[in-house]
Parts: C-alpha cells; sequence; structure tokens
C-alpha cells in the first residue's frame, strides 16, 4: 500500500510481510508482525490496548500507537506524532526496462522453503516467486511486475541472511508488433 501525508508529496510503500498467525488465535495477545517501510524491513511486536490503540514496540522503543480510517484517508497516531495519511492509488514512477525491482532479495534472516519459479520463466504481477520462513512465520514474495528470471540465486532449506539475492529478473519480452499488411490501394 503507497500512503502519502496529508500536503505532502512524499509517498511511502508500506507493505505486511508477515505476521504471528498464533498469536491471532490469542485475543489480546501481543503478535509480531515483519513489515516493510520504502523497502526497509522492520520487525515489532504488537500488543493492542483496551482502548482500541496498541502498544508497538521496536527494539527497545515502545510506542503507543493508534489509527482510524476516515472516508478517503487514514488519521494516524505514534506517540508525539499525528498525521493524516491518503492511500494513493497505482505507481507513481516506472522503473526502467518496465520492472518494479530487477531482483528479489531476502527482506529478513530466513530460511528458504520452497522456490516456485525456474530461470527462463515468465512471470507476472502477483505471481508468488519463493517462500521464506522467518521466527516461524511463512512469507511469500510474490513479483511486482511482469518479467523473466534470469537467475535463482538460492535452493530450498538454504539460510540467507537479510540483503541476500533470491532472484534476479530480466523485463519481459515484448511482443513485436506485427507486420503491417501492404495497401491495396497501390
Amino acid at each position: 500500500m503507497k500512503l502519502r501525508r496529508q500536503g505532502d508529496k512524499r509517498e511511502f510503500e508500506i507493505e505486511l510481510l508477515a505476521r504471528d498467525r498464533q498469536a491471532d488465535a490469542l485475543a489480546g495477545a501481543a503478535r509480531t508482525i515483519n513489515i516493510s517501510i520504502d523497502g526497509r524491513a522492520v520487525v515489532a511486536s504488537v500488543a493492542p490496548m483496551p482502548d482500541g490503540s496498541a502498544m508497538v514496540e521496536l527494539g527497545r522503543r515502545r510506542i503507543r500507537v493508534a489509527g482510524a480510517r476516515l472516508q478517503a484517508s487514514i488519521a494516524a497516531v505514534a506517540g508525539p506524532f499525528a498525521a493524516e495519511f491518503v492511500v494513493v492509488e497505482g505507481r507513481s514512477t516506472s522503473r526502467a526496462g518496465g520492472l518494479a525491482a530487477p531482483e528479489v532479495d531476502a527482506p529478513m534472516p530466513c530460511k528458504v522453503l520452497k522456490v516456485l519459479v525456474a530461470e527462463g520463466q515468465p512471470v507476472e504481477h502477483g505471481d508468488a516467486q519463493i517462500v521464506l520462513e522467518a521466527m516461524k512465520m511463512e512469507t511469500t514474495l510474490y513479483a511486482e511486475s511482469p518479467a523473466i528470471v534470469a537467475k535463482v540465486c538460492v535452493a530450498p532449506g538454504q539460510m540467507v541472511d537479510h540483503g541476500t539475492r533470491l532472484i534476479e529478473l530480466s523485463p519481459a519480452a515484448i511482443p513485436a508488433r506485427p507486420p503491417e499488411s501492404p495497401s491495396q490501394d497501390d
């Protein structure tokens, strides 16, 4: 999801990578979530509070967070910070070659469970590419744009560090235009 702070042009790419499903089953229990903010992986512990807010723990810092969905925006308060965000539809820019990202890197230290693509295979936006496991949570990474798998850099069972290259992509082949038929008027 892309968000933009009201009155600001800067956009933030926010993505939920994984969450602790076991804690979700326990009402009111703290749970661990992995999110990506502008490509930077963040792991946090979130404990719901009786008033509807949540206590978020990032490392040694604890911050009380609250949010509310308004008609066309999202109001958020985190400690002394308060802002209103609007959801940005679509992408604001496209990268060279039409790829959203030319590689898939590990968002956190993890184990490769499954590689779902092969070298030379075309993928479309939203196609599952690889399944990872970190802290007893499975995360599936999906294609962000049409592409061709150029190289698979890991194998199932392999342990990888944050930022390790998992898959390299190349732009999807652009179909050639069919030749124009000669005009019958000649």
